[in-house]
């Protein structure tokens, strides 16, 4: 394939977190400096890339089904190549291969080596390379950002996890834990800034483990927050994700210091008998999470709190699922991702541990989660109302260009309408009514 008279069209799709919206933006970073350009327009790409999430066994099925329209689409474009990136592409490896749309796998350490890959495959070869790397944090690559008109960006403060939750993947795609130089953090914020973004949530598997040594001097993550909050008063400050056995005092406090530094944690608790979390490997039990949650709120009263949480791990039991409804009619969280466990292969629960719940089962408690988290979203959404937030503009609703939305420092999001406030404004907005999911407002 021959490029003389224009640039190579890269078009990349992005699954599962935000730490992957992240990676795309290193992937696409390093392929635009070897001469790539990014496009929206799939049918015009030379090559496609998927970068995958293997938390789920629902979002790998996601990626082969969108395989399966690629190996359509490459007989109309037989030229065009296709690779699988991310965790899936490490977990699953040299099977992606034998599908016939797929020319380059790598797994989350290899993209550097993408523009040899793709070498590769344009030779007519396939190309894959999957090894995991303990010091890879893509030092020096400075992420090119892929969301046209965003004035919210992401930027990876570390890579990996060294917990080992006995149901999660992650520590065997992503590898084991090391930070990022903060000196790099800082300039690529300040670079974000500079190009007019308004909000940065830092991204790490666990952001509490963040560990730095700079000059003889120890950077942990709240004092990593401290720095940022201080560049500039005007710049939101958020993170994700936080393990409840690692929040400390001194981050709380950080919070609770700088208005900037916004007013939610996501806290994924999993689970509310002590039973399970033993056995999942959380390292903390239900009374001490009850603990950081008093502290959060009596530090931070206008903090809201969200939070993962999934029924039928192996040995759950009708008393250990009670006792994670009961958790979440005390903490009332303000919204949750909810899921029923669904073994993954590789972990230590899928070698060791019985997938033992019925699906049937699995599926009753799930609806009971999600019915009971609606009832508290509702009801801690009809609170705000009367209240004003400063509000950040995003862009125009999905349903109606005449409102515009955004959120508050708590990540609620907020519809009102657009009165010629533009994306990237603070406003303040009044609440006036409130579902579940959203707050309505005016602009006060």
């Amino acid at each position: 394939m021959s490029f003389k008279t224009r640039k190579p069209q890269l078009f990349i799709e992005t699954y599962g977190c935000q730490m992957n919206i992240a990676d795309s933006e290193v992937v696409a970073a390093i392929l635009i400096a070897h001469g790539y350009e990014l496009t929206n327009d799939v049918n015009s790409a030379d090559l496609v890339l998927i970068n995958t999430c293997s938390v789920r066994d629902n979002a790998e099925q996601r990626v082969w089904n969108r395989l399966d329209f690629f190996r359509g689409h490459k007989k109309r474009k037989p030229n065009v190549k296709v690779g699988i990136i991310g965790c899936m592409a490490k977990r699953v490896g040299e099977k992606l291969l034998e599908h016939p749309a797929v020319d380059i796998v790598a797994g989350p350490d290899s993209y550097r080596d993408m523009p040899m890959l793709i070498d590769k495959a344009l030779s007519g070869s396939k190309g894959i390379d999957i090894e995991q790397s303990e010091v890879e944090t893509y030092s020096g690559i400075v992420p090119e950002r892929v969301a046209d008109g965003s004035v919210c960006g992401f930027v990876s403060i570390m890579r990996g996890c060294n917990n080992f939750c006995t149901y999660c993947i992650v520590p065997y795609t992503r590898g084991r834990e090391r930070s990022r130089d903060t000196k790099d953090i800082i300039n690529e914020i300040k670079s974000l800034i500079n190009s007019g973004y308004r909000e940065v949530t830092l991204l790490g598997q666990n952001v509490n483990s963040y560990n730095w040594t700079d000059e003889n001097r120890e950077i942990n993550f709240p004092k990593l927050v401290e720095m940022i909050a201080t560049i500039d008063p005007n710049f939101r400050v958020r993170f994700t994700t936080s393990h409840p056995k690692d929040i400390s005092d001194e981050l709380i406090e950080v919070i609770a210091k700088y208005s900037n530094v916004c007013k939610h944690i996501h806290l994924p608790v999993q689970a509310g008998s002590n039973a399970v979390l033993e056995l999942m490997n959380r390292k903390y039990t239900r009374e001490y999470y009850l603990d950081r949650v008093k502290k959060i709120r009596t530090l931070i009263p206008d903090c809201s709190l969200t939070t993962d949480v999934f029924c039928g791990f192996s040995g759950e039991t009708e008393q250990d699922f009670q006792q994670t409804l009961e958790l979440m009619r005390e903490v009332e969280f303000d919204s949750a991702f909810m899921f029923k466990y669904s073994e993954r292969p590789g972990t230590y629960a899928a070698k060791k541990l019985p997938d033992d719940v019925p699906e049937e089962v699995k599926v009753k408690r799930l609806t009971e989660i999600i019915s009971l988290q609606n009832k508290i979203s509702k009801k801690r959404n009809q609170a705000d109302v009367g209240k004003t937030f400063e509000v950040l503009v995003e862009g125009c609703s999905k349903k109606s260009d005449k409102d515009m939305f955004g959120r508050t420092s708590q990540n609620k999001v907020v519809v009102f309408p657009n009165n010629g406030t533009k994306i990237g404004d603070f406003v303040k907005v009044k609440i006036v009514s409130a579902s579940s999911a959203t707050l309505i407002g005016v602009v006060s």
